[in-house]
């Protein structure tokens, strides 16, 4: 099987009504994204971003995965697909993906404040001011925030240099260093880009961009995929 890495942002997801502050001028919900997206605004005002995060818990559980969702499981049927998300969201798992690289965090996970090593599986949508991890420090959003390392891009490096076929989904590519990735791929590795309005790339060799909302842009993918290469 040859070895089919997806690249996925905020595009996917944001049809399954999922919403993106890039979409409304740098706002979450009426929210400056530094208040709570930095480890500033963590300090500044936990209780804002705990409440901030339990209302995208909760606003998530109400969504499904979409059609986008769904092509990317179907092609594990012919290739070894690994997903590299930017999404919090856990949609790829609901939609059967089995093996999903999320690189910002994940928003059904909590973590401790002094050990971030200490991650704990969430059980309903809540994080409370007074939730401790077992070191006794207070618990976070598992997500990685503005100013912070991305400890999952290395991994997620040699994913990409590896890749047969790599493909990019709904995101705009200005998001660094997710953005860098499809620059791994080898020369020869043939490329997709997949979204409502596809981004300037600059030179990529055997680039194909395919100019659609996720749903419709991943499905004639996915049947160009399994035609030519599985």
């Amino acid at each position: 099987m040859k070895k089919l890495v997806v690249l996925t942002g905020a595009g996917i997801s944001a049809e399954s009504g999922i919403s993106t502050f890039r979409d409304s001028g740098g706002l979450w919900e009426g929210h400056d994204v530094m208040e709570v997206a930095s480890p500033e605004g963590w300090r500044k005002n936990k209780e804002l971003v705990l409440d901030f995060y339990n209302k995208r818990r909760k606003q998530a559980l109400t969504v499904m995965p979409n059609e986008g969702h769904k092509e990317l499981f179907r092609l594990e049927k012919f290739f070894d697909v690994t997903i590299i998300t930017q999404n919090v969201d856990n949609l790829h798992e609901r939609a059967g993906s089995s093996n999903v690289l999320h690189l910002h965090g994940e928003l059904f996970k909590s973590q401790s404040t002094v050990d971030p090593r200490l991650v704990y599986e969430m059980e309903g949508w809540e994080i409370k001011l007074g939730d401790k991890c077992e070191k006794g420090s207070q618990l976070r959003p598992f997500i990685v925030w503005f100013g912070e390392l991305v400890p999952m891009i290395e991994p997620a490096m040699d994913i990409s240099a590896k890749a047969d076929i790599f493909a990019v989904i709904g995101t705009s590519l200005n998001v660094y260093p997710a953005a860098g990735l499809i620059r791994y791929a080898s020369e020869t590795c043939p490329k997709y880009i997949v979204d409502v309005k596809v981004p300037e790339t600059g030179v990529i060799p055997n680039l194909k961009k395919i100019e659609a909302p996720a749903s419709i842009g991943t499905k004639q993918m996915a049947d160009e995929l399994i035609e030519k290469y599985a």
